[in-house]
């Protein structure tokens, strides 16, 4: 269960001007849902991840995940809760490690551990399993250094790290946006199939509308860090991308309105 009430967050620009990056955010998912995010450049899709995460505390509001008050636990406290897919392929591994090693540390993440890594044969027979399920025929590279892969191995192999402990939250960050068009296809389809044979509860944020729709059963549209729009149901298994970019057009504007006449806080 994830429960975020009233999230705000401003951030303050080079000059001095403060820009609301979330605004009263309200969202719940319940265990092993699988929600898409998407909205304009801007609109706080990733800030609400990275609130989630804890890499910075919200100005406002509380969260809640796995029943646990998380608002103020900086992001090595909610380590063991949370996995989580970077953008960038090559962000969330270390090259000059292997793949076993990275595995471990991933594996690690969030406990108490001493100088040695601990794998033995029985961990390396898991970790092999674990990597056949990709179908990219890494399985058998797990003292390659992970620097050597391709950036759609690597981001799979990431992928595994992040669910290796079946965390409480699993976050993408638009994890296949700088992939090629195969690799791509290959990691969602990775996704899908890990977040549904693990009951993973998910949330995915996307710049791709026909993706949006496509994976999990529940989309939100975000707008100047708002929430626009929560589809879920026969709702949105009816709408198309063109619906989506009807409701943003229409929706846009009663969210502006509404932030530029929210009352001022209590002084």
């Amino acid at each position: 269960m994830i429960a975020v009430r009233g999230l705000e967050k401003s951030f303050v620009q080079p000059g001095g001007e403060l820009v609301p990056a979330l605004c009263g955010v309200d969202l719940s998912m319940a265990a092993g849902e699988f929600l898409t995010v998407i909205g304009t450049n801007g609109s706080g899709k990733s800030t609400l991840l990275n609130a989630l995460a804890g890499g910075f505390p919200p100005d406002a509001g509380t969260i809640e995940i796995d029943g646990k008050d998380v608002t103020r636990s900086p992001e090595h406290r909610r380590a063991a809760l949370i996995g989580r897919v970077f953008q960038d392929p090559y962000k969330g591994s270390c090259p000059s490690m292997t793949v076993a090693e990275n595995l471990r540390m991933a594996e690690l993440r969030g406990t108490r551990r001493g100088l040695r890594l601990g794998l033995n044969a029985e961990t390396r027979t898991r970790y092999r399993d674990r990597l056949a399920r990709l179908r990219m025929r890494v399985e058998n590279r797990l003292d390659a250094l992970m620097g050597t892969l391709s950036g759609g191995q690597r981001q799979a192999i990431t992928l595994i790290m992040a669910t290796l402990r079946r965390p409480a939250l699993l976050l993408l960050d638009e994890h296949t946006a700088a992939l090629d068009p195969r690799a791509a296809e290959r990691v969602l389809l990775v996704t899908r199939e890990v977040v549904q044979e693990d009951g993973l509860t998910t949330m995915m944020v996307t710049h791709s509308m026909e993706e949006a729709l496509e994976l999990g059963e529940r989309t939100i549209m975000m707008h100047r860090g708002a929430v626009m729009a929560d589809l879920s149901g026969e709702e949105r298994r009816a709408t198309r991308v063109s619906d989506l970019l009807e409701r943003f057009a229409g929706l846009r504007h009663t969210i502006e309105y509404t932030i530029q006449h929210r009352a001022p806080p209590p002084a």
